[in-house]
């Protein structure tokens, strides 16, 4: 099964997230299939805290992907600042 769901990098102390589309079977930060955004939970000041390309996460959704319970979190938000934006 695909999965939408967090990938992490960055730092010890220093978190950040890519957006992934993977295979549920591959390792966390393994090998995926596509990235679709990324997540920065430290961001401070003006950098960038979450960019996500909702109209690929709908399409891998309609393709029958699952989404993981954080990432479905940010999809909402990304959708609020969206319509914010807007």
């Amino acid at each position: 099964m695909v999965k939408i769901r967090l990938s992490r990098g960055g730092a010890k102390g220093r978190p950040f997230y890519h957006v992934i589309v993977a295979d549920e079977r591959k390792a966390r930060d393994g090998r995926n299939i596509e990235r679709v955004g990324f997540f920065n939970p430290v961001a401070a000041g003006k950098e960038t805290r979450l960019q996500l390309d909702v109209e690929r996460v709908n399409v891998w959704v309609a393709k029958g992907a699952q989404l993981s319970d954080k990432v479905r979190v940010l999809l909402k938000e990304a959708g609020k600042q969206a319509k914010a934006a807007a």
